[in-house]
């Protein structure tokens, strides 16, 4: 039996194939519990990823729902946790990790109507949006409860190019701090992951952009240099803030909250 055999975990933004999300959910599922893969469409690739997890989930009797929802709106944030209590009978692990990171400009440069606005809609008032639903559905369960925030590197340092992403990091560590000091009361944890740079689909993109704006003649040289500088000699993986996410939510880590732990092979030790 699995260590969250009979438990239920939500993360946003999961349905895309070697990210973030779909990693914590594949480390959950293989410790038995019931996974709910949520993104703004259940698409083709968000089935996949729940098909991927379903093959994980079998042997405990685990099971994976699929819930679509934009967080940058309220009323789908509490439906989603609606969903799946209806669905799993309550929540009780709800990671926040939905986040845009592609729109690289300088700051002179931003649209704040269109972009700044968007970003922090997502990164920020979603991930609260998200926190305040999850948080009343677990007070009114009455067993507690862990609610962690994937944050990054960005929200303890400043980077070129992304000052409303940086920005968006920033608050959701204020937003986890928050959160923390008002449900301990109520056995809920709240932390945030802040993981260096980690080649997902977003990575990616930045990778092709930062690349040429730092100069380098390619990605590989970019991604080569980024692991030179890096103590432990290479980027993050999506295993390694999964690995914290899983001890964020033991019974081991209850203890533990309003914490910003930093997940970089030593790239941000503060």
């Amino acid at each position: 039996m699995g260590k969250f055999s009979g438990k239920t975990i939500v993360v946003t933004g999961s349905g895309k194939q070697k990210g973030l999300g779909q990693g914590i959910l594949q480390a959950f599922a293989d410790e038995g519990a019931n996974c709910v893969v949520s993104d703004l469409a259940i698409d083709d690739e968000a089935e996949a990823v729940a098909e991927e997890l379903r093959g994980r989930a079998s042997a405990s009797g685990a099971e994976v729902a699929t819930i679509p929802c934009d967080v940058s709106q309220a009323e789908q944030c509490q439906a989603l946790v609606a969903q799946a209590i209806e669905h799993f009978g309550a929540v009780d692990v709800f990671v926040n990790n939905a986040g845009i990171g592609f729109l690289m400009k300088p700051l002179l440069e931003v649209d704040t109507a269109k972009e700044w606005d968007q970003v922090l809609s997502v990164n920020l008032s979603g991930a609260f949006y998200c926190t305040q639903a999850a948080a009343r559905a677990m007070v009114d369960q009455g067993k507690g409860g862990r609610i962690i925030n994937i944050a990054s590197q960005a929200a303890k340092t400043g980077f070129p190019h992304l000052p409303a992403y940086v920005s968006s990091k920033h608050g959701m560590v204020g937003l986890t701090r928050a959160s923390a000091v008002e449900l301990g009361a109520h056995g809920i944890t709240v932390n945030a992951i802040c993981p260096n740079h980690v080649t997902t689909g977003l990575g990616a993109q930045q990778n092709e952009y930062f690349s040429k704006l730092l100069g380098f003649d390619n990605v590989e040289d970019y991604l080569a240099n980024m692991s030179a500088k890096n103590p432990m000699g290479r980027p993050g993986l999506p295993s390694d803030t999964a690995a914290a996410c899983l001890w964020l939510a033991s019974d081991e880590a209850f203890y533990v909250t309003g914490e910003a732990l930093n997940v970089s092979g030593g790239e941000e030790m503060h």
